[in-house]
């Protein structure tokens, strides 16, 4: 079974930064593509940013010149690195991975942006 493992979230300010790991348990190398999703209370879940296999990169608008998301195949991790952060980044933050035909989630990790 694929496991994903998100950590790094917390407390920050506004302005501040902060960096999320998501540890695989076998080589990501293998996956399509993986990404980072975050749901507010009351909102859909929404894609923030994904890397694919040959380090393709796309983010959505509102994190564009402020998130990175990158990745280390031989720790099978991806980060996301996030600065300049704002209130409305505030979020259940998910690692997913995907396969052909499936996708795999991580159980994600809190991000809460206030002063």
């Amino acid at each position: 079974q694929v496991q994903l493992v998100e950590s790094g979230g917390g407390l920050v300010q506004p302005g501040g930064s902060l960096r999320l790991s998501c540890a695989a348990s076998r080589s990501i190398f293998s996956f399509v593509a993986m990404g980072w999703y975050r749901q507010a209370p009351g909102k859909q879940r929404e894609l923030v940013a994904s890397i694919s296999s040959s380090s393709t990169t796309n983010y959505a608008d509102s994190v564009k010149d402020r998130f990175i998301i990158s990745r280390d195949n031989a720790k099978n991790t991806i980060y996301l690195q996030m600065n300049v952060l704002k209130p409305e980044d505030t979020a259940d933050y998910y690692c997913e991975a995907q396969s052909y035909g499936t996708a795999y989630w991580g159980k994600g990790t809190l991000v809460t942006v206030s002063s």
